[in-house]
């Protein structure tokens, strides 16, 4: 199953660190990866694998919303089927 994960907030040293080693340690396998800062503000989208995690997906989407506000981010994990859905033009 794929999933897309976005990032948003404040620029700041590590997070794509942060959340790529989040994603490692739980079996989470990155498809692709587009970031872009505009004036201080981190963006990032990222489409994943997730069927090699031990965690069902709730869980991850839950931890990665608790990592973001670690950082003092916004981090979001939907389903690509979700994603697309809403994100039609």
């Amino acid at each position: 199953m794929k999933g897309i994960i976005t990032v948003i907030g404040r620029d700041k040293v590590g997070i794509i660190a942060s959340v790529c080693t989040y994603l490692s340690g739980n079996g989470v396998n990155i498809l692709d990866i587009s970031q872009t800062i505009v004036q201080g503000y981190f963006n990032m989208l990222m489409i994943v694998d997730v069927t090699q995690s031990d965690k069902r997906f709730e869980e991850l989407a839950a931890e990665l919303e608790a990592l973001g506000g670690e950082l003092g981010l916004k981090i979001k994990l939907q389903h690509e089927d979700i994603f697309n859905v809403m994100h039609r033009i």
